[in-house]
């Protein structure tokens, strides 16, 4: 499925635009810990976005709480919203057997409950083969991956596995990582998978940390973005900035103007997901930030 097919009941594609989603990253708590998803519901649902992109982890929180997933995708649809994108971390492209076949376990779990709720992607990261770079996304230290082909060949093990339940995992550029630091080497990914169901999520923050020139957009189509992060960054070095570092779109340096140009002549219609981790931003009410970051992407979007 095209990230176009996916919005095309959504008042947003008929308009020739795009579809605005709150990643709930931007609105935890001010300890940084997620909110409740039903809190993070109405938390979009009030703000105005199309939908919003909930963690499996606050999914799993759910559950855990009592609840189910024929109540959670109810309260979603009564909320007016659809469920763009679920955040997983799986690790489905790492080198030992034995690992991926446990992440791939998990992969299935999580795309289970994406289905469950009505959301047709899950993100695909490059969870425990960053090369050491991260302590929460490779405990282990564990060595980049060199051979893209192969990782393309694991990426279609887990297409094969979304598809039992309509769910397409979507490759996701980490800048910060070793491994699908840039976007060339996502789109290889993809591309090399030999389903063409395949597709990347790009995010600004992680293009500019991983050093992908934004002048490579406009060589993607519609079809191949899964869905697209937003976000902003202010003027510090690459090997310098962080996550928590991402200001709200408009309040930085990054060419947004230019991305949501190229987005547009490519006609690109799917969701655009605001995900920030911003600290500040976590000690202020979740529903103001919420709204301005809504208000501050459709401006930089224009």
């Amino acid at each position: 499925m095209s990230a176009s097919e996916a919005v095309a009941d959504t008042p947003a594609a008929s308009k020739h635009t795009f579809g605005y989603c709150l990643n709930t990253s931007t609105v935890r708590d001010k300890d940084g810990k997620s909110r409740a998803i039903t809190d993070l519901i109405e938390i979009a649902a009030k703000a105005g976005y199309d939908a919003f992109e909930p963690w499996t982890s606050e999914v799993d929180a759910y559950l855990k709480g009592g609840g189910t997933l024929k109540e959670l995708r109810k309260r979603i649809a009564d909320a007016g919203l659809k469920v763009a994108d679920l955040i997983g971390f799986a690790e489905w492209i790492v080198e030992d057997p034995e690992r991926r076949k446990r992440g791939l376990e998990q992969a299935k779990r999580d795309m289970e409950w994406a289905a469950e709720i009505g959301c047709p992607r899950i993100a695909a990261p490059p969870v425990g083969a960053t090369g050491g770079t991260s302590k929460r996304d490779d405990p282990k230290f564990t060595q980049p991956i060199i051979d893209l082909v192969a990782a393309a060949d694991r990426y279609r093990a887990l297409l094969d596995l979304g598809q039992k339940m309509s769910v397409t995992p979507v490759v996701e550029v980490w800048g910060f990582s070793r491994t699908l630091r840039r976007l060339g080497e996502a789109l290889l990914v993809a591309v090399e998978c030999g389903d063409a169901r395949g597709c990347v999520l790009p995010d600004v923050y992680h293009l500019y940390k991983g050093g992908s020139d934004f002048s490579g957009l406009p060589l993607l189509s519609a079809s191949a973005i899964g869905i697209f992060h937003v976000n902003d960054y202010p003027k510090i070095e690459r090997d310098k900035i962080n996550d928590a570092d991402r200001v709200y779109p408009g309040d930085g340096t990054a060419p947004l103007k230019e991305v949501f140009a190229a987005l547009r002549k490519m006609n690109y219609t799917g969701f655009v997901s605001l995900e920030l981790f911003n600290r500040d931003y976590w000690k202020q009410d979740p529903h103001a930030v919420a709204k301005t970051g809504l208000a501050k992407m459709k401006a930089v979007a224009g």
